[in-house]
């Protein structure tokens, strides 16, 4: 087996990719027509990539059978052409989920306490101690969250350690979850707006989230508010953004631009460059060592399950099913046989699952089951679930969408 590393990865990962027995071509600066010319020669059969896009003439002219993303999202993968090619994508997710919490915390404090412009004053001779004396503070404000994964979930964490509420909106979270998470919940992301004095966005760009925070969302927002994008620029409609920073005062944290380049040193030029709110860094999220370090393992372990048993851990491009009419969450203690438990009575109960999500709350003592189900559970079929000693409670609601 050829695994092809078209991107920059840690020499662990190398050297566990290597201890897999597979050939590693680690060609870090391939892109554009020169990363199709070396999937051709090479015949590689994985492809791992960070940044570098991956497109429909790469890959049809490869004879790849996965691709690996070393991070979370796969908006640089044509994933419609991978598919049509039988190609498997997929992708690291979680693994760089405290750094992009952690920079996101830092561009909060950044907005509210204009650190880039005290260094930049400084830097210049001027002591303006009068003019930077003067922000709001965050204990005991709101902060809002769209987006409930597992990044969402460390910015509860650090939420509490500032002593701030935290309200939120997200696909999966259902009131129980809410509640096991101590959070307040919202309908939509408007709600979230009105509600919050920081804002930050957590979700992956798809056809559904691509400007999903539009201008219903800004005009929502709270005047002298905080809203901070660690996520995919294109989530945003840029010129909602822009109105919102001039005409209520809105100060950004922003560490995803619109045509941002896609080299690591380049130039950039947008619409919120230079504008006096935006507080930027450079799409450095996941750029820590320790997240690298995670992300280079889960890669070694990705490789090894294909190449073992030609099946991976979270492809992206599997067909979601649709049949799913009613979700169940449960929830218990974090115990071995519990899922079984559960899986084993709607097994006898003739329910299939379509998919499932185990979430470990803090503290790693319990935690919340959602299983997405193609029929409305029976009482009798609950009552059956609930006789396991774990299982605190379970419940089955009609699912409605998003």
């Amino acid at each position: 087996m050829k695994v092809l590393v078209a991107d920059k990865f840690e020499s662990t990962g190398r050297e566990g990719l290597t201890r897999l027995g597979v050939e590693v071509l680690y060609e870090p600066d391939l892109s554009g027509p020169k990363l199709t010319e070396r999937l051709a020669e090479t015949e590689a059969t994985v492809l791992v990539v960070r940044s570098t896009t991956v497109d429909k003439d790469a890959i049809h002219a490869s004879k790849l059978g996965l691709i690996i993303r070393a991070g979370a999202g796969v908006n640089t993968i044509d994933v419609r052409a991978a598919s049509e090619q039988g190609i498997m994508v997929t992708n690291c997710p979680g693994k760089n989920s405290q750094a992009v919490a952690e920079l996101a915390w830092g561009l909060i404090i950044a907005a509210d306490r204009r650190i880039s412009d005290n260094v930049a004053d400084l830097r210049q001779g001027v002591w303006n101690k009068k003019e930077y004396s003067q922000s709001r503070g965050l204990y005991g404000r709101t902060l809002g969250l769209i987006g409930t994964g597992k990044i969402a979930q460390e910015m509860i964490t650090r939420a509490r350690a500032f002593g701030m509420n935290v309200v939120a909106f997200g696909r999966w979270l259902t009131p129980d979850l809410a509640a096991g998470l101590q959070i307040g919940r919202a309908s939509n992301a408007t709600e979230v707006a009105m509600m919050s004095d920081v804002i930050s966005v957590h979700v992956a760009l798809t056809p559904e989230t691509k400007g999903m925070l539009d201008s219903r969302f800004f005009d929502a927002m709270r005047p002298n508010s905080i809203f901070v994008n660690t996520s995919r620029a294109e989530v945003v409609m840029q010129d909602a953004l822009f109105e919102a920073l001039t005409t209520k005062n809105i100060r950004a944290g922003l560490d995803v631009f619109e045509g941002e380049p896609e080299v690591a040193v380049g130039s950039y030029s947008g619409p919120l460059q230079s504008h006096p709110n935006v507080y930027a860094t450079h799409h450095i999220g996941a750029s820590t060592d320790q997240a690298q370090e995670a992300i280079a393992q889960e890669v070694v372990t990705i490789v090894r399950e294909y190449r073992n048993k030609g099946q991976v851990p979270n492809v992206v491009n599997v067909k979601r099913a649709v049949a799913a009419t009613h979700l169940l969450v449960v929830r218990h203690l974090d115990r071995v046989g519990v899922l079984a438990h559960v899986l084993g009575v709607l097994k006898d109960e003739g329910i299939n699952v379509q998919e499932m999500e185990n979430i470990v709350l803090s503290g790693a003592s319990s935690a919340i089951a959602q299983m997405s189900v193609d029929r409305a559970l029976s009482e009798d079929a609950l009552l059956k679930v609930k006789l396991n000693p774990n299982i605190f409670d379970a419940r089955s609601f009609a699912m409605t969408g998003d």
